[in-house]
């Protein structure tokens, strides 16, 4: 049996604030996060993971996985969770377990990773790992590998993961018989042998779906409603919803999040909320989010220059190279209706802002208020109970753990 455990490095600090209760694999830069690529790619593989220690009793409730432990004389593929897993990556993975002896494989100044028989490594401190933990072993030169190195990293390789990620779910299935499905006959499907939909789907009339410029792949009991439009690539999460009227483009929809107005180019992982009109492009949103309606994010600025982003461990905005940037925002922030956000924005965990006039470009975590009215601490209990009660509404429980990584969260962000 192969052994994989996937790992952290201290590069996972600039992508704060959307790694605050997760691990970095666990961001989705496709259809999937890089952990349920790996579980794809690696079905009879058992999974080790590792992550900062703050987060290990959540990832064990949450992944069902053995978390900052491994256990000793095992064989083990260390694999950076930063690091995209496409068929260059794959191909390079598979070559470096058969080498003799332990082999590291670098790519730049990062290590991709790391093929140690009897792996003897010591990560149940939950520290980041980095080259020292890996001992001295011949070390192989990475050609063509891709990591995320910054969020908007996954904004730059979303439509190209989109579309791998298609292709391996879909593999060899009849695309263009669809007996679980529920398709109007009113409903458009513009180059339907490039489009995926899953048992329970529903796609109703004047839906219009176009594959030409990506595929497009509609997972189990989600809903395309009147009027819609999708345009590929694009990945629609289960049991979410892409509401009435919506203009949906080169985007990823986690699970169970209900979508409208115009986004584009956008990640929103999943279980949150944008139900009502309003722009949001070249965005990542986090889980648990709510968008009251008439929101509206900038992802251009009025120059047409490069846009700069919040960087945590700078403590400071950062250029990005990018001409289009959007809003960022952390796991469990609200905003009220009419919310207007600047180009390059960077939004806390666990924030509730309203309002009139633009946000400020950087909100720390656990934040509440107004541009008009200032900012003040997010009372943790109340924020919790919020918690709770949204999470309710998806007839999902709030654990314990869960709990615990919020209020340290917010204590780290209050200080």
């Amino acid at each position: 049996m192969t052994h994989i455990c996937l790992f952290e490095d201290e590069t996972v600090e600039h992508f704060r604030p959307l790694v605050d209760i997760r691990p970095v694999y666990d961001l989705r830069t496709g259809m999937w996060t890089n952990l349920e690529r790996l579980r794809q790619v690696f079905p009879d593989a058992s999974v080790f993971l590792h992550c900062r220690d703050a987060l290990a009793n959540v990832s064990r409730e949450r992944y069902k996985a053995s978390v900052n432990r491994i256990p000793a004389d095992l064989d083990v593929l260390f694999v950076n969770g930063r690091l995209l897993l496409d068929e260059a990556a794959l191909e390079q993975l598979k070559e470096l377990q058969n080498g003799a002896g332990s082999r590291v494989l670098r790519a730049g100044g990062s290590i991709a990773a790391a093929w140690m028989p009897s792996a003897g490594i010591d990560i149940t401190g939950g520290r980041y790992l980095s080259a020292e933990d890996f001992g001295d072993p011949a070390v192989v030169s990475a050609d063509g590998l891709t990591f995320i190195d910054r969020i908007w990293n996954i904004l730059d390789r979303l439509p190209h993961m989109i579309e791998l990620d298609y292709g391996r779910a879909v593999g060899h299935y009849n695309i263009l018989e669809r007996p679980n499905a529920e398709v109007h006959d009113r409903a458009v499907l513009t180059n339907p042998e490039r489009i995926f939909t899953g048992k329970g789907v529903r796609i109703a009339a004047g839906a219009i779906l176009d594959a030409t410029r990506g595929p497009i792949y509609i997972d189990d009991e989600a809903s395309v409603l009147e009027n819609a439009v999708l345009k590929g690539p694009l990945y629609l999460g289960w049991k979410s919803q892409a509401k009435v009227g919506a203009h949906l483009e080169g985007s990823a929809f986690g699970p169970r999040v209900n979508v409208n107005g115009e986004v584009q180019g956008t990640v929103i992982h999943s279980y949150s909320n944008k139900g009502h009109a309003g722009y949001l492009g070249d965005s990542y949103v986090g889980v648990w989010c709510n968008f009251g309606a008439g929101t509206n994010s900038s992802n251009l600025k009025n120059d047409y220059g490069e846009v700069s982003l919040y960087d945590a461990v700078e403590g400071d905005f950062v250029r990005t190279g990018r001409q289009f940037i959007g809003l960022i925002m952390g796991d469990h922030s609200k905003c009220g209706i009419a919310t207007m956000f600047n180009t390059g924005t960077v939004v806390g965990t666990f924030c509730n802002l309203f309002g009139d006039g633009f946000q400020p470009r950087h909100i720390r975590s656990f934040s509440w208020g107004s541009p008009a009215d200032g900012y003040v601490d997010y009372r943790v209990d109340k924020a919790l109970r919020v918690a709770h009660a949204v999470a309710a509404r998806r007839d999902i429980e709030l654990s314990k753990a869960e709990e615990e990584l919020l209020q340290v969260v917010a204590a780290s962000a209050m200080g």
